[in-house]
């Protein structure tokens, strides 16, 4: 009995930083379903998406769980680096240095996913590029961010076809240069989603009219994406050039998939941000959990799915033979409860703890003080399916 009160105060202060006032729960909400996206199109075999067809609609997992991912990192990048306020001078350069830092943390543990065999293009060497490339970035504010991300949004597309046919990705060497540098989230178009997921990190996201501004602004990019796809692929059909660039097809990095796709993934957040005002906030408690540590459970579902495969298959490659052992359903269950576990007895997720630990270790504490939202910001990842992607 003597114990209850300590074991009382250690529960409230997890709680307090799981749900205090200094964390944005819908963000956390936003994560948690990219976690269960990413879960989906990796173990599922999905229809095509028809909007008359109920039983296709699970498809709307395969690539807008990643770009909500990636989204949803440029999110976080903002909110650690000083949210509607963005660092200068010594705090920017040391919130550069973390940064840099957690993205090479990042493309290793991706790498070593990598090398499992599970038949999932990784995201993690990607997300590791674009932190890097998002570095120039942290003193702008959202205006400019929104800007330069729709600049990058409309060329970009034009551009990754030519990219795509380059002689360096053929061969055995080029699909290992592709891993490395997660070229199915290629970063010349990914960027875009980054920086406004950047933008959305500097405006204040507490505010009502913020969030339902969001949800808008992204249900209207979303609506013009995908209508404009539908409306031009007559005209582009016989056209492969024309077909590559004007598509909404996942994984594809064309032009009405980055309006999409991208805008789904902004509304999203603005109606979990939205949701999350409601008592809806409790009952999401479990996919919360879920979102606060996302890379451990992106990395733990990878790592289930190798051994699981190599026990039961022999092989880690066999992606219709794991999906045969309708692994999703029990392996969801596990990870939205030892998350949820976790996170109210124990706090931060094991490996966004273990990378804030060497981050401190080798540049020091945060140059800002530490938004509970973002803090594990650099851990996001995930997807696949057609055959890998997410």
């Amino acid at each position: 009995m003597a114990s209850a009160p300590g074991l009382t105060s250690r529960f409230g202060r997890l709680w307090a930083r799981f749900d205090g006032p200094g964390r944005l729960a819908g963000v956390d909400l936003a994560r948690g379903l990219a976690v269960l996206g990413m879960l989906a199109a990796h173990l599922l075999d999905t229809e095509d998406f028809v909007v008359r067809d109920p039983s296709s609609w699970l498809d709307v997992v395969n690539g807008r769980s990643s770009i909500l991912f990636a989204v949803l990192a440029g999110v976080s990048i903002s909110l650690v680096t000083g949210g509607t306020r963005p660092v200068v001078g010594p705090r920017r350069a040391r919130a550069a240095a973390r940064l840099a830092l957690r993205g090479a943390l990042l493309w290793a543990i991706g790498m070593l996913l990598v090398l499992t065999g599970v038949p999932v293009y990784v995201i993690l060497p990607a997300y590791a590029l674009l932190f890097a490339l998002s570095l120039p970035f942290l003193g702008m504010r959202s205006r400019g961010l929104f800007l330069t991300a729709g600049a990058l949004a409309v060329v970009m597309p034009w551009v990754q076809p030519v990219l795509d046919a380059a002689p360096i990705w053929s061969g055995r060497s080029g699909e290992d240069i592709a891993a490395m540098l997660g070229w199915h989230y290629p970063f010349p178009v990914w960027i875009a989603f980054l920086l406004v997921g950047m933008g959305l990190g500097r405006l204040e996201l507490r505010l009502l009219p913020e969030q339902a501004m969001i949800m808008l602004g992204g249900g209207a990019l979303m609506l013009a994406g995908y209508g404009l796809a539908i409306v031009t692929a007559p005209a582009v059909a016989a056209d492969p050039y024309l077909s590559a660039v004007l598509t909404a097809d996942a994984h594809s990095a064309g032009l009405w998939e980055v309006i999409g796709s991208g805008g789904f993934a902004i509304a999203t957040i603005g109606l979990c941000l939205l949701l999350c005002r409601t008592p809806l906030r409790w009952v999401a408690v479990p996919l919360r959990a879920v979102g606060s540590m996302p890379l451990t459970a992106y990395v733990v579902q990878l790592l289930v799915w190798a051994l699981v495969a190599l026990i039961l298959l022999g092989d880690t490659s066999d992606l219709w033979g794991i999906r045969a052992l309708d692994l999703f359903a029990p392996l969801t269950l596990a990870i939205v409860i030892g998350c949820t576990v976790w996170a109210l007895t124990v706090g931060r997720g094991p490996l966004e703890t273990v990378i804030d630990a060497v981050v401190r270790l080798v540049v020091g504490r945060d140059a800002v003080g530490r938004d509970a939202v973002g803090r594990d910001a650099v851990g996001r990842d995930a997807e696949s399916p057609g055959t890998r992607g997410g």
